[in-house]
């Protein structure tokens, strides 16, 4: 049968088989763990689920990407290039928008549990669509702030993509964290700077005895750089060990 051509002034719907070579021989060009942990079946899980991304873009302006092609770059490739640091849960997306990281790792991480939060509800509408179409039973999607989020468990990784400031990201999660838990957030240009600030700030707090107390148990923050294929521009991944001990 003759495809039917998109209505005038509609996008041509993005073809998957295109999108599978691009995803594919980006993760080629990445560390050989991602690679292995996305198997055939994971691989078309994260082609369907740019589609579904795509369709539901056009009307609820979920992403700034509109071109599927980049968002194989953009959105896919540089949320799994934190997946050798993601080996324990449960793993809570702060922040997830729509479903970066989270849903790419929980595809690559099915034994994990995996929580996606965000306040906004449309988001969050996707994500639950796109974790039902996908069978992602090892995801739940919550709608709510990370400042009221109170859930019954703690978690061992946090992971923040684009969603604020290192010293206001590290305050705003650490009540979700267990204790000798993990932050990992997904930086750009300004990673060092970021950090820099977050050092100062503990700093500060160390001037009190309860501050020094803390810090005492607190594990130094390290900066990964990170290579995505192409997508410009400096990436980077700051992991940032959460006290051994529950503070505050």
């Amino acid at each position: 049968m003759t495809p039917v051509p998109p209505a005038a002034g509609q996008p041509a719907p993005p073809d998957p088989n295109d999108l599978r070579q691009r995803l594919d021989a980006g993760l080629a060009a990445m560390d050989p763990v991602i690679g292995a942990a996305l198997d055939v079946r994971a691989r078309a899980h994260l082609i369907a689920f740019i589609e579904l991304l795509w369709r539901w873009n056009r009307a609820f302006n979920l992403t700034a990407v509109r071109d599927p092609v980049a968002m194989i770059a953009r959105h896919l490739l540089d949320s799994l290039a934190v997946l050798p640091w993601v080996d324990v849960g449960p793993v809570l997306d702060a922040g997830t928008g729509a479903g970066l990281p989270g849903i790419p790792l929980a595809l690559a991480r099915p034994d994990l549990p995996f929580v996606l939060l965000d306040s906004n509800g449309k988001k969050t509408r996707f994500v639950r669509q796109a974790a039902l179409e996908l069978g992602l039973t090892n995801v739940a999607v919550v709608q709510t702030r990370l400042a009221t989020y109170r859930p019954p468990r703690k978690f061992a990784t946090i992971l923040a993509r684009a969603l604020a400031r290192l010293p206001e990201l590290y305050a705003a999660t650490a009540h979700l964290a267990a204790p000798g838990g993990r932050l990992l957030a997904l930086k750009g240009p300004d990673a060092a700077a970021e950090l820099a600030a977050l050092q100062v700030q503990w700093a500060g707090t160390g001037d009190s005895p309860a501050g020094a107390a803390r810090l005492a148990g607190q594990p130094a923050p390290r900066c990964y750089p990170l290579s995505i294929p192409a997508l410009p521009g400096e990436r980077n991944l700051i992991l940032i060990p959460f006290p051994t001990q529950p503070h505050g």
